[in-house]
């Protein structure tokens, strides 16, 4: 189905999206649902975990929400340092149980709240670890799949439909990705500078930096741990930490093979890719035009929102706008 079919299928309200009046700009719009307008811990949704042990003799921790008989499966893959109690983890999951779907939060490695075993992490495109999620679930849903990423979670799954090819299709039905930065040189450059620095690369760095360095204790000399610990921004980590532990030469070698951009053409399942124009560490100038992606890619690209954020409705600007619109286009898509 050609970009103009999508279109024609499903329109919804967030293609056009206009954050309240009272929430100008990224930032706002970004910090306030992370921080503001999160869920109440009584609507916490009750997950059943599962622990599933990984090629490499790892573990993966999944959390679960139980569907009705032959409803579709959604699997959501969380964003830098997220997890399935996020807040927009737990508005998908809201959004989830509203139609009745399975619901599916793999967690990268360590971000399940216990530290995995192997000498590695997780990358922004890690699509052999998506392949493999995506498998183990296709192993056993007896309903159709549909795969939804959140900025980190959101380009390291277009990387597995990129480099899937034709071969994505009997998995998935269609996926979305949120707010990835798709273009990871630019999104690094926005991120580590003046307020980005910051309010959003200080902030991930307060969680990275421990974690990084617990992996150094299980693994000594992994990596320079006196250059980690000397890290300043989100460059100097990757630099550092996340190149090395997974196969990149570089920060730029990683940051160039990792992002999604360059394949968007390569795409051959419905996908959905969705970013503000207003988010502080996506520049505009770095999403892709029409002419970048291919036939069955989808832009939705509203001129506000922030990252991750786009919150709706008087205050305190609820977070279901955002994942209910993106359940509704991945059902008419799928």
């Amino acid at each position: 189905m050609t970009r103009h079919g999508f279109l024609d299928l499903r329109m919804t309200a967030l293609h056009d999206y206009r954050a309240p009046w009272w929430l100008p700009g990224g930032d706002l719009q970004t910090i306030w649902p992370a921080l503001i307008s999160r869920p109440r811990s009584s609507a916490a949704p009750a997950y059943r975990r599962e622990r599933w042990q990984a090629p490499d003799g790892d573990f993966i921790d999944v959390d679960h929400l139980q569907g009705a008989r032959g409803a579709p499966w959604l699997v959501l893959f969380h964003g830098l340092e997220g997890s399935s109690s996020s807040h927009y983890a737990v508005a998908f999951a809201q959004a989830a149980q509203a139609r009745g779907w399975h619901f599916s939060v793999p967690h990268f490695r360590g971000c399940s709240g216990e530290p995995n075993l192997a000498p590695r992490s997780y990358h922004s495109g890690d699509f052999e670890e998506i392949g493999w999620m995506l498998d183990r679930i296709r192993g056993y849903a007896a309903a159709p799949v549909l795969a939804a990423g959140v900025s980190l979670g959101g380009n390291a799954l277009l990387r597995w439909a990129e480099e899937a090819g034709s071969t994505a299709a009997p998995v998935v039905r269609a996926l979305a990705a949120i707010s990835a930065p798709l273009d990871l040189a630019a999104a690094g450059a926005a991120i580590d500078r003046g307020f980005n620095w910051l309010a959003y690369a200080q902030h991930f760095l307060r969680t990275m930096k421990p974690r990084a360095l617990a992996k150094w204790q299980q693994h000594p000399k992994l990596f320079d741990r006196e250059r980690l610990i000397a890290a300043r921004t989100l460059r100097d980590f990757d630099d550092c930490f996340t190149a090395p532990l997974h196969g990149f030469s570089s920060v730029d070698d990683y940051w160039r093979r990792a992002s999604a951009k360059p394949h968007l053409t390569s795409i051959r399942v419905p996908t959905l890719v969705f970013n503000a124009r207003n988010d502080p560490f996506v520049p505009e100038p770095s999403l892709p035009n029409p002419n970048q992606a291919g036939p069955q890619v989808m832009l939705w690209q509203p001129d506000e929102g922030g990252h991750v954020g786009f919150p709706a409705g008087r205050f305190p600007g609820h977070v279901r706008a955002m994942p209910e619109a993106v359940c509704d286009w991945l059902e008419a898509a799928g």
